[in-house]
């Protein structure tokens, strides 16, 4: 099977751990320094304090030597670097949302009627949909007229991405796809996690240069006033080699962070290609960097820390470029554009008009009830790599929901209604049930629009369940945490209602409160615990028992079972009885498995499609269901489509 996103992810965590065994160097090297310099200085200190005192001979400096100074200015360096950096990570445990807005990012509402902001929210609706990952919250940076942009978070569930006012405005549709593309790259790559880190690494080594300057003039400033003998001039001389370590520090961080910057960009521009088939479109975006007279620099005072995020240059970084976060945009443009003549565009005087692309019917509700098995086969093959196909379908797919469903969905009230609607069971009779358990846990008004929207609702194909729920989650994020809890308090009773739930109504329900819990809840992302499938045997034959039960006889789940099993050979898979591979269990056992490595995960991936296909028919339900376990095992896979490339070739 391909494995790029799982290479990718994998070179991702190794890129991590590299980056801390590189820091530790940095810091050991730096309070190794701060100890000699300051051995030396009080040493020398010492010296002159004595040769002044006594006419005879000196004696021995190990005799009188104070060893409190250079062992206290060591140690004062280490906390200060550790604690700065822990100080930093914690304060961006926000996730996305605390980045975007350290910069003075203003989250947009996902029904806003502005035109511009419009535009914006539907291309990231778009391409999260296509990429089949949470569509993120979209902050704009209003006063930044720079062309640039950004994704923060640790994993898709709490990402956000960020685009200063000069991006919307001034970007065509196409380059503005070309943009969020690209920083949907680094959303599927795993590039957040190694940023965010980074800032809070460099935090605390950014923190001696500052611990420098206040000794520096602490000492000047009171120096005045100390007698000879005390270690006045010694604190002085620390200081200023404080303020020199600190910026040899921060040379050596930044030289590290734009070393891991530069490779990831490149790597980013060319998934923005494969995702849109437009090179035009990022290439233009950059094209216009160049003929801005801002350019891509931004103005924040908190720009610096976060320069390796940005889809542009976003600070200066010197004439020598050796400390520049990102390759030299003549490169980024050449290498998208060979034919490129090295002339950039004029920028228009006013912003760039807003002109949509008439959509194709016959995505939603189409007759379309199977897909063919080539397709469902080889999704593993697509976990983390989308294509034009799938941002046209999701394009698509968007314009052709009903008007009404579209502006409930955007709506935090409304999200909730939608939500509840696509729970609702067909048959009348449970469907009162369930109505009644949610009149008993949810306000009148929510539970009056949840009735007005559900014949809508229940005559949307398959196909659109999973995007709608992707779809309501910046609105549902815009919850406070009461009404999280009376949410999720109300989502469980109707779930729970007719005793008897679907497993992909079980899927819908544990895919929205995954994504939704970050923001809410103080829960750690799943570490890896696992390096292999050979201790997972149990979690791995509930899964895959699980869905080969689902649609098929006890005889033809064995098969699928049987069949599944050849693609994880070091595990021991066994087909469970019903009983022992219901709902609860499912649930124990996707816990266990988002623990394993990621091409591991991969495999569980394809052994899933293996067990799907193995009567040899694909209902759509049955795709969406191995699109939202994936999605679960942090495997975002793009639609499945009828008549969709079976490789990445």
């Amino acid at each position: 099977m391909a494995t790029d996103f799982f290479e990718r992810q994998s070179a991702a965590r190794r890129s991590t751990k590299w980056l801390v065994v590189l820091f530790a160097i940095a810091v050991v090297g730096i309070v190794s320094t701060v100890f000699l310099v300051s051995l030396l200085a009080v040493g020398g200190f010492e010296q002159y304090s004595q040769s002044a005192t006594h006419s005879a001979s000196v004696p021995p400096l190990k005799a009188t030597f104070d060893w409190s100074v250079p062992i206290g200015a060591s140690a004062i360096t280490l906390l200060l670097i550790v604690g700065g950096s822990f100080f930093k990570v914690a304060q961006l445990n926000g996730g996305g949302t605390t980045v975007a807005e350290n910069v003075g990012g203003m989250r947009l509402a996902p029904n806003t009627t502005d035109l511009v902001e419009r535009r914006l929210l539907n291309v990231v609706e778009e391409m999260a949909l296509a990429a089949g990952v949470p569509v993120p919250p979209v902050f704009m940076l209003p006063d930044e007229q720079g062309i640039n942009a950004f994704a923060a978070g640790y994993s898709p569930s709490d990402a956000v991405v960020a685009v200063t006012r000069g991006t919307a405005e001034q970007l065509s549709r196409d380059e503005l796809q070309g943009v969020i593309a690209h920083e949907f790259s680094h959303i599927l790559n795993g590039d957040m996690r190694i940023n965010i880190r980074l800032i809070g690494v460099l935090h605390g080594i950014l923190l001696l240069g500052l611990l420098g300057r206040i000794l520096f003039r602490s000492a000047a400033y009171s120096g005045r006033r100390r007698s000879k003998n005390d270690n006045g001039s010694a604190l002085l001389f620390i200081g200023l080699a404080l303020i020199i370590i600190g910026g040899i520090g921060s040379l050596m961080g930044n030289l590290i962070k734009a070393a891991v910057s530069r490779q990831r960009e490149f790597l980013a521009d060319a998934s923005a290609v494969q995702f849109t088939r437009n090179p035009g479109g990022i290439a233009g975006a950059l094209k216009r960097i160049g003929a801005a007279i801002t350019g891509s620099i931004l103005k924040h005072p908190n720009a610096a820390e976060m320069s390796h995020m940005y889809f542009g240059q976003g600070v200066w970084e010197g004439f020598t470029g050796l400390m520049a976060t990102h390759p030299p945009l003549d490169q980024r443009i050449t290498r998208l554009d060979p034919a490129w003549d090295g002339k950039f565009p004029e920028m228009p005087a006013t912003p760039i008009a807003i002109a949509e692309i008439a959509g194709t019917a016959g995505l939603v509700g189409a007759a379309v009830d199977q897909l063919p098995i080539a397709v469902v086969e080889n999704a593993a093959e697509q976990v983390g790599n989308p294509t034009e196909i799938h941002r046209q379908y999701a394009h698509q797919l968007v314009r052709e929901l009903p008007d009404d469903i579209v502006d409930t969905v955007h709506e935090p009230y409304g999200a909730r209604a939608v939500i509840f609607a696509l729970l609702l069971d067909r048959e009348h009779s449970v469907r009162t049930v369930q109505m009644q358990a949610l009149a008993e846990s949810t306000t009148s008004d929510i539970v009056e629009l949840t009735r007005k929207i559900t014949p809508t609702i229940s005559q949307l194909d398959a196909r659109v369940r999973l995007p709608l729920v992707d779809m309501s989650l910046p609105a549902l994020r815009a919850m406070t945490k009461q009404q999280f809890a009376e949410f999720s308090q109300a989502f469980t009773k109707l779930v729970e209602a007719d005793n008897r739930i679907a497993l992909f109504e079980w899927t819908l329900h544990r895919i929205l409160l995954r994504h939704l819990r970050p923001q809410f809840d103080e829960a750690a992302a799943p570490r890896i615990a696992y390096y292999g499938l050979q201790r997972l045997s149990k979690p791995c034959s509930v899964l895959l028992s699980t869905l080969a039960y689902a649609g098929n006889t006890a005889g033809e789940a064995a098969q699928a079972v049987a069949a599944a099993a050849v693609h994880l050979p070091k595990a021991n898979i066994n087909l469970l009885p019903p009983g022992q591979c219901g709902l609860q269990q499912l649930d124990q056992a996707l816990n266990e498995l988002t623990r394993v490595s990621a091409k591991h995960r991969g495999r569980l991936v394809e052994a899933c499609a293996v067990a799907i296909c193995a009567d040899h028919e694909v209902k759509i339900r049955e795709a969406e269901l191995l699109r939202g376990i994936s999605d679960m095992l942090d495997c975002p896979m793009p639609p499945l489509l009828p008549g969709q490339p079976v490789d990445n070739q």
